[in-house]
């Protein structure tokens, strides 16, 4: 029997164990495992936005199995900031129950869409959960796809 998913704010304490899942789950691509290599700092995630509530996390079993961060932007909308899924759990619902919560805050903060720059790798997971892509944006990383979910 699957045990439940909780969806929860993020607590700082839990800082090792989110850093701990990006890292595995980022380097479960391995296009990006160089750039990853070369640029640990990518990993962290600022205090700030835990403090502002703006990271959540999928548990289950007392254990992080996923979490996201969402920023606002200027345009009044919101920002998905990062979405990770703990790598032997893809494809199991967790990362789609990220983006839904990550919209009901978006729409909670008077949001008209939620805007993503996302993996070419995860460009079928955000087309399933309503994300359109209409540009591309350079990064660190290599070309990130724009993707936007209108809320």
């Amino acid at each position: 029997m699957t045990k439940p998913i909780t969806i929860r704010s993020a607590a700082g304490s839990e800082r090792a164990a989110r850093e701990g899942l990006q890292l595995r789950a980022s380097l479960s691509n391995a296009r990006d495992r160089a750039a990853l290599r070369a640029n640990p700092d990518a990993i962290q995630l600022p205090g700030e936005q835990i403090s502002a509530g703006q990271v959540i996390v999928a548990e289950r079993d007392g254990a992080i199995v996923g979490f996201a961060a969402v920023l606002p932007r200027d345009d009044g909308d919101i920002e998905l900031d990062g979405l990770f899924v703990e790598p032997k759990l893809w494809r199991s619902g967790i990362g789609r129950l990220l983006v839904d919560r990550c919209a009901e805050f978006a729409r909670a903060q008077g949001a008209g869409v939620l805007h993503v720059v996302g993996n070419p790798h995860a460009a079928g997971f955000y087309r399933a959960c309503g994300f359109e892509p209409f540009g591309t944006h350079g990064t660190r990383f290599g070309v990130g796809l724009l993707l936007r979910k209108k809320l």
